[in-house]
């Protein structure tokens, strides 16, 4: 078949994921089993490490999406030989490069790139959370690019992959377990340079992730120091709303702008098992401009952060709607 321009629409699209042992690959492939539209192509036990049967099954694929370590991820891209692929790296290989296209569809013109492009890249978790409040925000000349930002970012161990996974289910898990670890302290972290880029950022940003014992969920933290901004909380939220004005999967809690709201927390875990986004703003202050506000991104790291987000421009790659097959609040 091809891309959608060239493909028969009551075909079924053939979709190779290597790399579907992994975390997320399993996860995408558990996801599309059940669809019509799509007809997944797979390879024997024996063979799913073999070159010449992954080249195979990479050029016959319509689309071919990628959960591989990044050095894989950029062999198995090399193996694709045909202009109708439409490769899905789930990986940090591609984010920033040339000739990739960044699969953040709500971020304004990506999706019409994405539509016709055939090297998307899948976006990191915490970098989603993060992309999601700043770009709006450079974007409409309120944030400065050159503003120097900080952001602590608190995940699901699940993001870790099967290995992570196992130390913290196991039955004589280490007690250091118990409690957040933060990580990725030398500022050196593989997602920066996509929150730079995607965001239009100037300064690379301080960045504090942080993996608790919970499996899934994620709570990107923005905070904005008195002074940067000139506009109100208010303003902020409504400079959001009509940003993501049209999203299905991207939410602007309107409701207040409130520091107590759930009661004065906020859960991490909130949107597990979902593919849709949160964005709140929170202050004491919400009339006064310049006051020091706090950005919060909610969503699930497997979901919008990993395979709802690959599922989401596979659904473009083909010409599907959309939210087809994703889980979201309506």
């Amino acid at each position: 078949m091809g891309h959608p321009e060239q493909r028969n629409p009551h075909q079924p699209s053939s979709v190779f994921i290597d790399g579907s042992s992994g975390t997320t690959g399993l996860r995408i492939a558990k996801r599309l089993q059940s669809r019509p539209d799509i007809q997944l192509i797979t390879l024997p036990e024996a063979l799913r490490k073999d070159e010449s049967a992954r080249a195979e099954a990479l050029n016959s694929a319509d689309v071919a999406i990628l959960c591989l370590p990044d050095a894989a991820a950029l062999e198995a891209s090399a193996l694709v030989e045909n202009d109708h692929t439409v490769i899905i790296d789930a990986s940090t290989a591609h984010r920033t490069a040339p000739g990739w296209d960044y699969g953040f569809p709500e971020i304004h013109g990506a999706r019409a790139a994405l539509a016709h492009s055939r090297r998307i890249s899948n976006p990191g978790c915490h970098a989603s959370g993060f992309i999601a409040l700043v770009a709006p925000l450079v974007s409409a000349g309120v944030l400065p690019a050159t503003a120097a930002l900080t952001c602590m970012s608190l995940t699901g161990y699940s993001g870790g992959g099967k290995k992570m996974i196992a130390e913290y289910e196991a039955p004589s898990a280490a007690a250091q377990l118990a409690a957040p670890r933060a990580y990725g302290l030398g500022q050196h972290h593989k997602h920066i340079p996509e929150m730079m880029q995607i965001a239009q950022l100037h300064t690379h940003p301080t960045f504090v992730p942080v993996v608790a014992n919970f499996y899934a969920g994620l709570e990107v933290i923005v905070p904005i120091p008195a002074g940067l901004l000139s506009t109100s909380a208010r303003e902020i939220l409504d400079l959001y709303s009509g940003y993501y004005a049209g999203e299905p999967l991207i939410h602007v809690d309107t409701a207040g702008i409130s520091a107590t709201a759930e009661s004065g927390f906020l859960n991490a875990a909130a949107f597990a098992g979902r593919d849709d986004l949160s964005i709140s703003v929170h202050t004491d202050e919400q009339e006064s401009a310049g006051a020091p506000l706090t950005l919060v991104a909610r969503c699930d790291n497997l979901g919008k952060g990993a395979s709802g987000a690959a599922i989401q421009n596979l659904n473009i790659a083909i010409g599907a709607p959309e939210t087809t097959g994703l889980r979201y609040a309506s």
